[in-house]
Formats: C-alpha cells, structure tokens, sequence
C-alpha cells in the first residue's frame, strides 16, 4: 500500500520520513485518496467510515479518557504509518489532533519538550490547544516504561 503525498492538506513528515494526515472530523473527508486507516479522537462514537478505524475516547479540549488505549492507538499509527495512508482526526483538527500529533512525534524521537513546536511549524500554527494538552505532550514519553 502508498502512504500519503507530502504537501497534501493536513500531512505531517514525522522525522523518520513516516507520513500523517491530521484532520478535522467535521469539514468532512477531503478530496482524492482515502486513508486505509484511521484514529479518531472524540467524546462521543465518531462516524462510520468505509476504512479500517479505531474511536478513542477523548472529550474537546481534554486529554484521553484512558491514557493506556490512547498510547497504544498511537504506537498503531506510528507502526503504519511506515507503509499506510493513515489520519488522526478530532473535530476541529487542531487541538486533540495537534496533541496526538506532537505525541507520535515525541514516539519518533522528538524531545517532548519540543513536540508542540514541531508540529505547530510542520502541521498548523494552532495545533495543540490548552495548557493541559501542552503539558500532556511535554510529559509524554517515547516508552510506556520510563
């Protein structure tokens, strides 16, 4: 399978080269290729998509409702990301998705006190939005363990 165009609208280079599409749930899928995998990061279930998805709990403007099953949906998505087109998306895309974002950056060797920079320069400009998204990414950690 192919991954997704650099330059497309919403895609992330994360620093191995992995490509990501981040999005927003509510200005619809856009145009072209479909993801062949999804995470979507919402309070309640997300709509029905023709492509393999997975839904993790997580209120506007929140963190993960379970931190354990929103790690190992990232860990997903990094694993695919490798040889898939695969999106993360919220509502807005900003905010959840912008935290998800700079957290699969931090799994790609970023340093996570580096994270929401990187992916405010690399994806959107807003992306991460409250002081405790921020907070989460910065005490985010590339292993479960340390």
């Amino acid at each position: 399978m192919e991954t997704w165009e650099l330059g497309a609208g919403g895609v992330l280079r994360l620093p191995s080269g992995r490509l990501v599409r981040g999005r927003g749930v509510r200005d619809g899928v856009p145009g072209g290729v479909l993801p062949a995998y999804g995470v979507y990061l919402l309070g309640k279930e997300p709509p029905a998509v023709p492509w393999e998805s997975r839904w993790v709990v997580w209120p506007d403007f929140r963190l993960p409702a379970d931190d354990r099953d929103a790690r190992d949906a990232l860990v997903g998505v990094l694993a695919r990301a490798g040889d898939e087109r695969v999106e993360v998306a919220c509502a807005g895309g900003r905010g959840r998705t912008g935290t998800a974002l700079a957290c699969l950056a931090v799994l790609d060797g970023v340093p996570p006190a580096d994270a929401v920079a990187y992916v405010r320069a690399n994806y959107h400009a807003k992306a991460v939005e409250t002081f405790w998204q921020k907070r989460y990414v910065r005490r985010f950690r590339a292993s479960s363990d340390s």
